[in-house]
């Protein structure tokens, strides 16, 4: 027969066990719990995090985040969005005072700016996938990805307003003849220059080649007035412009 000091000594153990298996259980990883909606809150989270620059350096989406990202680009949020940046770009604009010596630049990115890309990304996971160059290389070459209702705008308010345009892609130089082909489809024209990737620029991060193409353009006497683009790379490092616009892509990262 067990004794009374054991007896209380198994009933202690009982009972905190059970205790210490419920704090366990509630540890979970978002969505673990099957539940969507935990899915759906934590995705829409990474998505600002992302787009704010505060998830730092990325390669793919969650796994996760898939659906969450494809109802984004898919449904009326995204367009909104790229929307009223284009209405504050225009605002800014507006309020530059224009020197007409072809001087005052406004400067754009190409890939998720101008242009869509998201014919291609849905048939690659939304960026659930690693990037494949050769495979999006193919893309470029159809040059058949549309533009964004709200960079078209954009582009045109600005080429009103007397902007000169600049834009400036991390594409390969052998890519311009297809580049500019797409562009003018789109509805795009009279930009003042393409810079593209030479040779010598293969190898820079996108941050380091594109603030050496604005250090170009200052030297050349250019003023930068406004800058647009989807990535932080874009718009980051040196010779910057006086404004920048972040236009949303929760698709993919470039340093």
């Amino acid at each position: 027969m067990a004794s009374p000091r054991s007896l209380a000594i198994s009933f202690f153990v009982l009972l905190i066990i059970p205790a210490i298996s419920a704090r366990i259980s509630v540890i979970k990883l978002p969505g673990s719990d099957g539940s969507n909606s935990a899915a759906k809150t934590y995705c829409e989270s990474w998505r600002l995090a992302a787009e704010t620059n505060n998830a730092g350096t990325w390669n793919v989406i969650p796994s996760m985040c898939v659906d969450s990202v494809a109802d984004y680009l898919n449904g009326d949020q995204y367009g909104s969005d790229y929307g009223v940046i284009a209405d504050y770009a225009i605002a800014f604009a507006k309020s530059v005072q224009i020197s007409g010596d072809g001087k005052d630049v406004w400067i754009f990115d190409i890939d998720e700016t101008l242009l869509t890309n998201i014919d291609y990304y849905k048939a690659h996971g939304y960026g659930s996938e690693p990037f494949d160059s050769n495979s999006f290389n193919e893309w470029v070459v159809q040059s058949t990805a549309p533009a964004f209702d709200a960079s078209l705008r954009l582009y045109i308010a600005l080429k009103k307003l007397g902007f000169t345009i600049v834009l400036l892609t991390g594409r390969d130089e052998d890519q311009r003849s297809v580049t500019e082909t797409n562009l003018r489809d789109a509805g795009y024209s009279d930009w003042e220059r393409l810079l593209l990737r030479g040779p010598e620029d293969q190898g820079k991060s996108a941050t380091n080649y594109k603030s050496e193409q604005r250090s170009k353009l200052i030297v050349a006497g250019f003023r930068i007035h406004g800058n647009t683009g989807d990535q932080w790379s874009d718009l980051l490092g040196f010779a910057v412009a006086d404004r920048s616009f972040k236009v949303p892509n929760p698709m993919y990262y470039i340093p």
